[in-house]
């Protein structure tokens, strides 16, 4: 199994392709020593949309959905499953949800974990397919704690990432999380070969974007507009790939 950005992938065979994508949220929830206090159903929603937003970015239909909850079932693991069911309806995957909790220790703080387990062929994986004098921008603004539940309506979400795969024009994506917009788009960039010229000085492309709040793709330039168009969510043209 080999790393490719925040994902993992195996080769199964001449034409499959097994894609891994985690994501984890500690001292996030409702428990007493939880630093952001919010509603245990908001943390399990906003864990599983990253690791579903980075499996299907790559092109991966999701096969297995795992929560790892360092919590009790009854009553927070259940609140924690709910938020997640609601991003699986999202995509139409809520049949697909196995995992676990913590039934012999008492937990004074959240822990969350949720991996996405998906398959694609190698014509369906959208991974290094960016190309010379595209434009890398950014969809939604990075938010981070309390922020991503108090401006939703600006950050990115599943319904994004499924409206930007529709897109026949869209070369890649890319979801956006701790790291910031500037470390996530050198990595595009790396990963296709060529260097990234920024064009942007007005957004902080250092900030953490949380749980991926936002999502950068890479378009042609002549498509710009028409990004803009089909897209309600911030737009950010953030920089050019080239040589």
């Amino acid at each position: 199994m080999n790393n490719f950005r925040d994902i993992s992938i195996l080769k199964l065979d001449d034409e499959k392709i097994l894609v891994v994508a985690c994501d984890s949220a500690g001292g996030i929830g409702s428990k007493i020593e939880d630093k952001i206090k919010i509603s245990n159903q908001i943390a399990g929603k906003f864990t599983a949309r990253v690791a579903l937003m980075e499996l299907l970015a790559s092109g991966a239909k999701p096969i297995s959905i795992i929560d790892t909850l360092s919590v009790e079932l009854e009553p927070t693991g259940k609140e924690i499953i709910a938020g997640i069911k609601e991003e699986l309806f999202i995509v139409g995957i809520e049949n697909l949800l196995t995992g676990s909790t913590e039934e012999n220790i008492t937990t004074v703080q959240t822990g969350i974990g949720v991996t996405a387990i998906g398959i694609a062929t190698l014509d369906q994986l959208r991974l290094a397919i960016s190309q010379k004098g595209d434009l890398i921008v950014a969809l939604g603004l990075p938010k981070v704690g309390y922020q991503v539940v108090e401006d939703r309506n600006q950050i990115a979400d599943l319904e994004l990432i499924l409206k930007t795969l529709e897109l026949d024009y869209i070369h890649e994506i890319l979801p956006v999380g701790s790291k910031g917009i500037s470390y996530e788009a050198n990595v595009l960039a790396k990963s296709n070969q060529l260097n990234l010229e920024l064009l942007n000085s007005e957004l902080d492309l250092a900030k953490s974007a949380g749980p991926a709040t936002v999502v950068l793709v890479s378009i042609a330039e002549s498509d710009l507009l028409k990004l803009k168009e089909d897209i309600d969510k911030p737009i950010n043209l953030i920089g050019r790939l080239d040589n």
